[in-house]
């Protein structure tokens, strides 16, 4: 098997990046080379399958902390954090060296055989392939199984292990460690008023190898923001050997809406009045997120004004019962066509102003 690239080299991000950047760098990868848009495309297949594996790695803080200390030696089976730092401290005289995404390299061959492609299909009963999503899961399936073979050297030390042997010298032939299974990872799209006030939604994940239809109940609570994440706990890919389930993440789209406009809790939102109630005062008719209110206008009101409704926001996910504002911005109507009477009381006014 050839040599694996180094994962931020794959994503095209500095060692030094943050989780905002490391998803976006996947999240454009992931498009350009998703199987979907690139159907026979082997290349494309390969280049989708290494991007994955590298933001499943980047993006989880433990599997990275021993990435960037270990290589891809620290992502094995079976590694001993505590034996790899003995061992490097003096336990092999070739590990003195040992610590850094280059300092381990090799081939590894499995009886799980090369890294598989699994696929999840996401439903929400529209059938948009907005709603469909892919992922890889058990990207590390190439290790600890009883009888597999690898070989490895670094700094000048190498060897042959059967079982994937641990660095205390313990092989782990006739045992493997219990992992946790990976997550799945996909978009989900709600109104904006179901953002809001909260929503109940069911969704489907469909395992095409098997065939298997697993139906999940979502509950989306009231205040959520577009770009956040509902986790659906031990719904994800089975672990191995015992280990608890992954997770389902969900990340929630919310689409806008034509009559308010979000920022943080605060609604916006504009209400347009005769040019008369503008003058000399009145009621308007306002829309909020809770039904319709009216508003008393004062009279001489200019175009541009802001009135604040409080407590017509949003609220809170933290504490329900916190909720933001609501601003209207007041536009002024000026009638199209006035009647012969109204453009002479108009004119009449104009004398006198």
């Amino acid at each position: 098997m050839a040599s694996k690239r180094d994962y931020y080299e794959t994503l095209g991000v500095d060692k030094k990046a943050d989780k905002a950047a490391i998803k976006k760098a996947y999240r454009k990868l992931a498009k350009k080379y998703h199987p979907d848009t690139n159907a026979g495309d082997a290349h494309a297949e390969e280049m989708f399958k290494e991007v994955t594996e590298a933001y499943n790695v980047l993006s989880d803080e433990k599997k990275r902390k021993l990435y960037d200390e270990f290589g891809f030696a620290g992502l094995q089976e079976g590694f001993s954090e505590e034996a790899a730092r003995q061992a490097a401290q003096g336990g092999f005289g070739g590990f003195g060296g040992f610590g850094g995404n280059g300092s381990f390299s090799g081939s590894y061959s499995s009886t799980g055989g090369p890294f598989t492609h699994q696929e999840f299909h996401f439903e929400n009963g529209t059938g948009d392939m907005d709603d469909i999503f892919s992922m890889f899961g058990d990207m590390f399936s190439h290790g600890g199984s009883s009888g597999s073979h690898g070989s490895y050297s670094t700094n000048g030390f190498s060897g042959n292990a059967s079982g994937w042997s641990d660095f205390t010298g313990g092989s782990t032939r006739g045992r493997s460690a219990s992992r946790k299974g990976s997550d799945v990872m996909a978009d989900i799209s709600i109104s904006f008023d179901e953002a809001v006030f909260g929503c109940e939604k069911s969704v489907s994940l469909q395992d095409p190898s098997t065939g298997k239809v697993s139906n999940l109940s979502i509950h989306i609570p009231a205040g959520i923001e577009s770009g956040k994440t509902v986790r659906l706990k031990g719904q994800g890919n089975p672990g191995r050997n015992g280990g608890a389930a992954g997770d389902v993440l969900l990340k929630v789209n919310v689409a806008p809406s034509r009559e308010f406009e979000r920022k943080g809790q605060n609604v916006y939102s504009t209400v347009r009045i005769p040019f008369t109630t503008a003058a000399l005062g009145g009621k308007a008719r306002v829309h909020t997120l809770y039904g319709d209110v009216e508003c008393n206008i004062k009279a001489g009101t200019q175009g541009g004004s802001k009135i604040r409704l409080k407590g017509k926001g949003i609220s809170s996910m933290k504490n329900p019962s916190a909720k933001g504002d609501q601003y209207v911005t007041v536009e002024i109507q000026v009638p199209r066509q006035l009647s012969p009477r109204a453009k002479e009381a108009l004119e009449a006014y104009k004398a006198v102003s």
